[in-house]
């Protein structure tokens, strides 16, 4: 993808080194720990991303370009995101209601 980003293409590179790997125990062990570690690096980027959107927010930028921004997801989405919502917070409001 040519307009991908270098952080993004490196993640993804890191995750495809593990294919890689030909002994199948090390690939395991490998995988393992970085699973183990994922939960907080996600969490840590969830958090990035909504204090960006945030801050884009606050520099006048409408929902629907934030969206436009995020690749192309709705400005609704775009809001939800910047309110701190993921898809599991969002379905168990609904399922509240």
């Amino acid at each position: 993808m040519a307009d991908e980003l270098e952080e993004v293409r490196r993640l993804v590179e890191a995750i495809e080194a593990f294919e890689a790997i030909e002994d199948d125990e090390a690939c395991a062990v490998a995988v393992s720990q970085a699973l183990a570690k994922w939960p907080d690096q996600h969490s840590k980027l969830r958090d990035l991303r909504q204090r960006r959107v945030q801050s884009l927010k606050a520099q006048g930028k409408t929902w629907a370009e934030i969206g436009a921004l995020l690749g192309g997801i709705s400005a609704a989405r775009a809001q939800q995101i910047g309110a701190g919502l993921s898809g599991a917070s969002r379905k168990k409001l609904k399922a509240e209601e």
